[in-house]
């Protein structure tokens, strides 16, 4: 590819020239409460995305999932998540000591509609509503404490033209790479094979969620 004639977008007026001024009902679409809807849709959501940053702007999203129900909303302006076993990075949690602006996109299976949320996030080491975020025994270490400044809903294209909820649009898992495999290669291990890092893997994950 020739990038030398790749025709970039640098200014909000270019992008203007591009894509026309939504109408106002766009723009007050967004609330800065949690609804009895929004908290509808939180209650039935079991996989959240967490959008993180860090001071010099560099990004990360991070999948969040549990048992619907499990993101407690204790009030019209916050919202809790608990954090759950990873892989110690904690590249969410680091980025929110630095920056605590974070943004959330709600999923419900089968919906095609999603919820969007935007605020300001804290770490919490333990509260009264820790019990409440327990699963399976386990209650968790670490929670992240939303204040919701922005809230509304997202519209139905993005899955609609994915087909992302029909079955019969889904690639054959056999004709991706595991995990393993991946892993094997971006981190040159030569020490495991790939059967043997899948074992691992599969193991970490059905013995390390809560």
């Amino acid at each position: 590819m020739n990038f030398s004639e790749v025709r970039t977008v640098t200014t909000e007026a270019e992008l203007r020239e591009i894509v026309k001024e939504p109408s106002q009902a766009i723009w007050d679409k967004d609330i800065a409460r949690i609804d009895e809807h929004a908290r509808l849709i939180i209650a039935h959501s079991p996989f959240v995305l967490l959008a993180t940053s860090n001071p010099d702007g560099t990004c990360d999203v991070s999948p969040r999932g549990d048992p619907a129900g499990s993101v407690l909303v204790l009030d019209d302006h916050r919202l809790v998540l608990a954090d759950r076993p990873g892989n110690h990075r904690l590249d969410s949690l680091r980025n929110i000591l630095h920056n605590p602006r974070v943004g959330m996109l709600f999923i419900v299976p089968g919906m095609n509609e999603t919820l969007r949320v935007n605020g300001r996030a804290t770490l919490v080491s333990d509260a009264p509503f820790f019990d409440d975020l327990e699963v399976k025994g386990r209650r968790p270490r670490l929670a992240v404490l939303v204040d919701v400044e922005e809230l509304y809903m997202h519209c139905a294209k993005a899955f609609l033209r994915s087909a992302l909820w029909r079955p019969e649009t889904w690639p054959d898992r056999r004709t991706l790479p595991t995990l393993g495999r991946i892993a094997k290669d971006h981190m040159d291990i030569k020490e495991m094979s790939v059967e043997e890092i899948d074992e691992a893997l599969a193991q970490d994950a059905r013995t390390n969620q809560y």
